[in-house]
């Protein structure tokens, strides 16, 4: 009779055990998926989150590649349009997407600084757009170009 009542007992604990780890494995499953990166606010009517406001070029080489983008999402529930980006001057140069952007998609603000100018730079990006409450936005550029190595003397 004792050897039946540890044997219940036994089947009884494996049991508890068993079910209390498939439960730990789904309440970390659980875990891991609500720590997904935050959804952006919506707003009514179009809008518009940029993923970075300003990029840094950093310090660069004389003439080096002059392109970077600046990308942003609709976080609205209307088509987004942008109708103008204006550089602060004739060395910034932005490209405007020319199709609206949908609700939920994402668009690229292309910059282009004439980087055959030496020296410290802060420049900006003025972009006009039908967003809901911030129609006007302002992005910024920054970054070093450094001048040409000077050529090694030479001997004669």
């Amino acid at each position: 009779m004792k050897k039946i009542l540890l044997l219940a007992m036994l089947t009884i604990l494996g049991t508890t055990i068993s079910n209390a780890q498939e439960t730990s494995k789904k309440a970390k499953k659980t875990a891991k998926t609500t720590t997904a990166a935050p959804a952006l606010p919506k707003v009514e009517g179009a809008g518009m989150v940029f993923e970075n406001e300003t990029i840094d070029y950093g310090t660069i080489a004389h003439n080096s590649e002059p392109n970077r983008q600046f990308v942003f999402t609709n976080n609205g529930n209307k088509p987004l349009i942008i109708t103008n980006t204006q550089g602060s001057c004739g060395c910034t140069v932005p490209t405007t997407p020319k199709e609206p952007i949908a609700p939920g998609a994402k668009g690229i603000i292309g910059v282009r600084y004439a980087t055959d100018r030496v020296g410290p730079f802060t420049k900006t990006v003025t972009v006009t757009s039908n967003a809901e409450g911030q129609p006007t936005k302002t992005l910024t550029i920054k970054g070093n170009v450094l001048p040409d190595a000077a050529p090694a003397a030479t001997k004669s």
